[in-house]
C-alpha cells in the first residue's frame, strides 16, 4: 500500500508547492481523498474524492484539522479535532503513520480510515501547512482480497495444461486485478 500512497502524496505535495491557480484541478485529478491545511490546521484545499469519502463538503478557510464530520477512535470514542492525526502532524511537525480511525459522516454512516498527514515546509524549513491522504480501509481490504483471488487463479492456471481453462483463469485473474485497481483508485 505504501508505494501508491507515497506516489499520490508526492503529487499533492508537488501541486501544493507550485501553488498555482490550478491546485484544485490538480488535486481533483487524484483518485484518492486528499486535503491540505495551512500551518494552523485550517483547511485550504480538498478534492472531490475527499468530499465523497467524508460525506460532506468541508468549508475551506473555516474547518480545522479534519474534513470528516466527526472522528472516533477504533473503540468508538470521540476523538477531539485537536487530537486527530493531522493536528498531531502539524503540532509535532512530523508525518503520522500507522493510525486508524472511524470517520462519521453527517448521515451517521461510519467508515474506517487510515490517514497519512504529512507536514509541508518551505525552502527555509518553516512549516507552511500539511497534506493528508485518507484511505478507506474497507475498500483496501476488499482490494487485497481480490488480488488474492487473482493470484489463486494464476496459480491454478500454471498447474493445468488445458489451454481453454488456462485462458479462462488468466482472464478471471485480470478481472480481479482490474477490480482491485479500481477500488484502490477510489480509496
Amino acid at each position: 500500500m505504501t508505494s501508491w500512497v507515497d506516489d499520490y502524496l508526492g503529487l499533492a505535495v508537488e501541486a501544493a508547492r507550485r501553488g498555482d491557480d490550478r491546485l484544485n484541478e490538480a488535486l481533483d485529478r487524484l483518485p484518492v481523498a486528499i486535503y491540505l491545511t495551512d500551518a494552523h490546521g485550517t483547511i485550504t484545499h480538498f478534492n472531490r474524492a475527499c468530499v465523497e469519502l467524508a460525506g460532506r463538503t468541508p468549508i475551506a478557510g473555516h474547518d480545522k484539522w479534519c474534513v470528516t464530520w466527526k472522528l472516533h477512535t477504533l473503540d468508538g470514542i470521540p476523538l477531539p479535532d485537536d487530537r486527530c492525526p493531522m493536528a498531531v502532524s502539524i503540532r509535532e511537525r512530523r508525518k503520522v503513520r500507522g493510525v486508524e480511525a472511524i470517520a462519521e459522516r453527517p448521515d451517521g454512516t461510519r467508515i474506517q480510515i487510515v490517514p497519512h498527514p504529512t507536514p509541508l515546509f518551505d525552502a527555509g524549513g518553516a512549516l507552511v501547512g500539511a497534506v493528508d491522504l485518507l484511505v478507506d480501509v474497507a475498500r483496501m481490504r476488499h482490494a487485497e482480497y481480490l488480488r488474492g483471488q487473482a493470484a489463486h487463479c494464476r496459480q491454478l492456471a500454471a498447474s493445468i495444461s488445458d489451454t481453454r481453462t488456462v485462458h479462462t483463469l488468466k482472464g478471471m485473474a485480470e478481472q480481479y486485478e482490474g477490480q482491485a485497481g479500481q477500488l484502490i483508485s477510489a480509496c
